[in-house]
């Protein structure tokens, strides 16, 4: 089923064509080729990998990820973005997110770069291409708004994102205005704005 979203209401513009995820049916043949490619890495670096965990809650516009929390490893995907570009993910996506699987598993004590040669590596064993981000039209793909906050300088009024805005509140960060170098000060709950992104 294809829904519509309207980007901004009143703006006179067409409503975007939602694209539905991709069905069970793929997510299996997703799960299947992480798989094959855990298994490809551990037949080159003789060694047998345990299976990593894949989920498809990703959204917005990062079409796979690697995750570590604590022990806890796994692999997310965007469902919408496979369903948009299956085989295009198929190829480059799941290869790319394998790969930063296998690296954390061989030098999880060591820091190496998220794409360095350790990774590029694992990817040339896959004969899959190392780039690391893709170009391609997102629309029909749902994304995430973040809401932005009304903040004054004393010279005028800006709208500051949801994540600084909660870096403020906690105490974690500070912001100045670029113009006059003033603190940026919440206004209080005013609804959204429409001002200076920050």
């Amino acid at each position: 089923m294809v829904g519509s979203l309207s980007q901004s209401a009143g703006s006179g513009e067409r409503p975007i064509e939602l694209i539905d995820p991709i069905d069970s049916a793929q997510r299996e043949e997703v799960c299947a080729e992480t798989a094959r490619y855990v298994a490809k890495a551990g037949q080159l670096l003789d060694y047998e990998f345990p299976a990593v965990p894949v989920e498809f809650d990703l959204s917005g516009t990062t079409a796979g990820m690697f995750k570590v929390h604590g022990k806890r490893q796994w692999i997310r995907y965007n469902p919408w973005i496979f369903a948009k570009y299956y085989d295009e993910n198929l190829r480059s996506t799941v290869p790319h997110e394998v790969a930063h699987y296998i690296v954390h598993h061989l030098y999880e004590r060591r820091r190496v770069k998220p794409h360095g040669p350790e990774w590029q590596a694992v990817m040339a064993g896959f004969d899959a291409d190392p780039g690391v981000t893709f170009d391609l039209d997102l629309s029909g793909v749902p994304q995430r708004r973040q809401r932005n906050y009304p903040y004054f300088c004393g010279c005028q009024t800006h709208a500051v994102s949801s994540t600084r805005h909660n870096r403020v509140q906690r105490g974690k960060a500070s912001y100045q205005c670029a113009t006059c170098h003033g603190d940026l000060v919440y206004l209080g709950d005013q609804g959204p704005v429409q001002y200076q992104l920050l």
